[in-house]
C-alpha cells in the first residue's frame, strides 16, 4: 500500500500557516523543516509519530509542489522518517534514494516542447490582455513559476488568468498567496502513477489540499483533504469512485485529523 500525501498545508505547516489558522489548545508542535538557521515548518507531536508509525507500514511517498532544493530542508526524511520516493516540483521529479529519475525528467522536458508555450511567452500573453500581478515572481527551478501577491485577485480575475494559461499549456493553483503557473504537463498524478507502476502497487491513500493534488487524489482508494484548503471548495463536485473525507478541523490539526484517519484505517483493514 502506498500513502501519497502534499506536505505543506496538508501535513506541515509554515509559520505564517501556524498564524492564519492557529493552534487548537492541548497540541504540541514538532519541527520539521530547517531554514535559515531556524526551524521554518511543523508537525503536531501526535501527528509526526503517526506518520512515522505509518511509513512503517505502507510505502510513505511526499507530494509535493516544492522544488527538490526546498523539499530537502524537511530534516524529518533524512533523520526520522526514510523514503524510498519523493515527488517534487509538482511531478515534474521523481527522486528515488534522494537521487532524481533521469529518465522521468527527459519525458517531461519532451512533452514541455511540444505542449507548451514558453514561460515568456504566456507572461508576454497575460500583459497584452492586461493582467497585471502585483507581487514577487519566483522561479522553480526550470519547470515553472509562481507569484508572492501583494493583493489577491478576485474571481473574475482569476478565471480570467486562468483561462488564458489554458490557452497556453498551463494552468494556475492559488495557494494563500502564492499563485503558481504550471505546464499542464507537469503532474503530480502521473508522477504517482509512474511510482505505482514501478513497484506494482494499486492500493494508494491519498491527501492533499490544492487543486494541483486532484491529480493525484483522484486514482486514490481513499482521500483526506484539509477542510481549509482550495481543494475543499470544489471537492463536491469532484465525481470519482473512491471515499474522500474532508476534515472537520482546519490548520495544523487538519493535519493530525489526517493522520490519526489512516491509522484507524489501517489498522482496521491492513490490506486497503
Amino acid at each position: 500500500m502506498i500513502f501519497a500525501s502534499d506536505l505543506d498545508r496538508t501535513l506541515v505547516y509554515s509559520k505564517r500557516a501556524i498564524e492564519e489558522f492557529g493552534i487548537p489548545e492541548g497540541l504540541t508542535l514538532t519541527p520539521v523543516e530547517h531554514k535559515d538557521g531556524s526551524f521554518a515548518a511543523f508537525m503536531t507531536e501526535t501527528s509526526f509519530n503517526q506518520l512515522k508509525e505509518l511509513s512503517s507500514h505502507s510505502l510513505f511517498v511526499p507530494v509535493t509542489t516544492r522544488t527538490t532544493e526546498q523539499f530537502r530542508r524537511f530534516f524529518i526524511f533524512a533523520q526520522d522518517i526514510r523514503i524510498k520516493y519523493a515527488i517534487t516540483s509538482n511531478g515534474a521529479n521523481i527522486l528515488y534514494q534522494g537521487v532524481p529519475i533521469k529518465e522521468w525528467s527527459k519525458q517531461i522536458r519532451d512533452r514541455l516542447k511540444i505542449e507548451t508555450v514558453s514561460q515568456a511567452e504566456l507572461l508576454s500573453a497575460l500583459e497584452r490582455e492586461g493582467v497585471c500581478l502585483e507581487g514577487e515572481r519566483k522561479q522553480a527551478e526550470e519547470w515553472f513559476f509562481y507569484f508572492l501577491l501583494n493583493c489577491l485577485p478576485s474571481n473574475l480575475e482569476r478565471k480570467s488568468i486562468e483561462g488564458l494559461a489554458a490557452k497556453s499549456g498551463w494552468r494556475i493553483s492559488l495557494q494563500g498567496r502564492k499563485l503558481y503557473f504550471i505546464p499542464q504537463a507537469i503532474s503530480k498524478g502521473n508522477a504517482l502513477a509512474f511510482i505505482c507502476e514501478l513497484e506494482g502497487v494499486k492500493t494508494v491513500a491519498g491527501a492533499g489540499d490544492s487543486l494541483l493534488d486532484w491529480d493525484f487524489l483522484k486514482n486514490c482508494q481513499h482521500r483526506f483533504v484539509p477542510s481549509h484548503g482550495e481543494l475543499a471548495k470544489h471537492l463536491a463536485h469532484m465525481s470519482v469512485s473512491g471515499t474522500s473525507i474532508l476534515t472537520l478541523n482546519s490548520g495544523i490539526g487538519a493535519g493530525e485529523e489526517i493522520t490519526q484517519q489512516l491509522l484507524r484505517l489501517f489498522h482496521s483493514n491492513p490490506i486497503f
